[in-house]
């Protein structure tokens, strides 16, 4: 991972924007999707929505709403994992961590029933009419929704810095592995980098 006392393509500026991923109670508290990293994580999370909480956009995801839902895949998904459809859960399950529910507002918040953030939602479209052209990127799972949500940002054209200290998984290896695919295989595309160093050239 890069580590350096600078940015590979320059300082960050107005025209970037944070991106938290899922950083919600049904991944942090006692449910069969618990994230044992997110806490550990959640201190560098909220130093960086701290710092913008007007640049901040939080994705929820939102599991079907009951066992047999689902279009396609979807549908075997909720039957395999009908303890976490918002019926069993309760809709309460589905709100930001509190520690990072306070920004909101001004942060906004995105809702997707899927992986990644970007074909049912607007949020694309609300960030070109900020000018957005660089977005920070925290939250979970590395391998899956974090994945998919920068995979998706790569395609429109976005600059995707990663704050490698603000990511989790419940799967120390295919997040470990994660980060490696972003070095190695996205390096000109994705920044990796401490949180520390993004507050440092946030301006």
């Amino acid at each position: 991972m890069q580590d350096d006392d600078q940015l590979k393509y320059g300082p960050l500026t107005a025209s970037c924007a944070h991106v938290c991923v899922d950083m919600q109670r049904l991944f942090h508290e006692d449910t069969d999707w618990h994230t044992p990293w997110m806490e550990r994580v959640l201190p560098n999370v909220v130093r960086l929505v701290e710092a913008h909480p007007e640049r901040t956009v939080f994705t929820r995801f939102i599991p079907a709403g009951r066992p047999g839902e689902g279009r396609g895949t979807w549908r075997r998904y909720y039957e395999r994992w009908e303890s976490m459809t918002v019926e069993r859960l309760g809709p309460e399950m589905v709100e930001l961590i509190p520690d990072l529910a306070r920004f909101v507002p001004p942060a906004e918040v995105v809702d997707k029933h899927v992986y990644g953030p970007w074909d049912e939602t607007d949020l694309h479209a609300r960030l070109q009419r900020r000018g957005i052209d660089t977005l920070v990127i925290s939250g979970g799972e590395t391998d899956v929704c974090v994945l998919a949500t920068i995979m998706g940002a790569i395609d429109r054209g976005y600059r995707v810095v990663v704050g490698h200290d603000a990511l989790c998984s419940s799967s120390d290896e295919t997040h470990d592995a994660s980060l490696s695919l972003y070095h190695r295989r996205f390096g000109v595309q994705i920044e990796a980098v401490s949180v520390q160093l993004i507050l440092d050239q946030w301006r």
